[in-house]
């Protein structure tokens, strides 16, 4: 079943904001809680994340009817390419080197802005990818 485009949107939105926090104040629990978040919704997909769940309740009652949908598969890799990023920052943010926590961090950032402003899905067109080079190998 395919979701509402402005869902992800809204979650990359989110997250962003979450991911400007940590870079901004190097707090690890709010980094905590964006791995957790991209875990969720990469294990359920991104309409079970918090955001997604949010959106679902709170946003998407407010706005008019989806017109643009998508298959959900790119999204929820997405979340999982989104969680080894955090799960790096979170890692140099609590043990070290410092570095990887903010490289880590802002390479998520990076890739949650240019889906939350342009709505350009870095971990989507990985996914896409992948698939295209197993399709041609298999």
């Amino acid at each position: 079943m395919d979701i509402d485009v402005r869902g992800p949107r809204f979650g990359a939105a989110v997250t962003a904001v979450v991911l400007a926090v940590v870079l901004v104040t190097g707090n690890a629990w709010l980094l905590a809680w964006q791995t957790l978040a991209f875990a969720l919704g990469a294990a359920g997909g991104v309409g079970r994340s918090p955001y997604g769940l949010l959106f679902r309740r709170v946003v998407r009652p407010r706005l008019g009817p989806p017109t643009e949908f998508e298959a959900p598969e790119p999204p929820r890799f997405a979340q999982a390419v989104g969680l080894v990023f955090a799960g790096l920052g979170l890692v140099g943010y609590t043990l070290g080197p410092d570095w990887l926590g903010l490289a880590a961090t802002g390479a998520a950032l990076a890739a949650a802005f240019l889906n939350a402003v342009f709505g350009y899905c870095l971990g989507c067109e990985m996914y896409l990818l992948v698939r295209r080079v197993t399709v041609r190998a298999g």
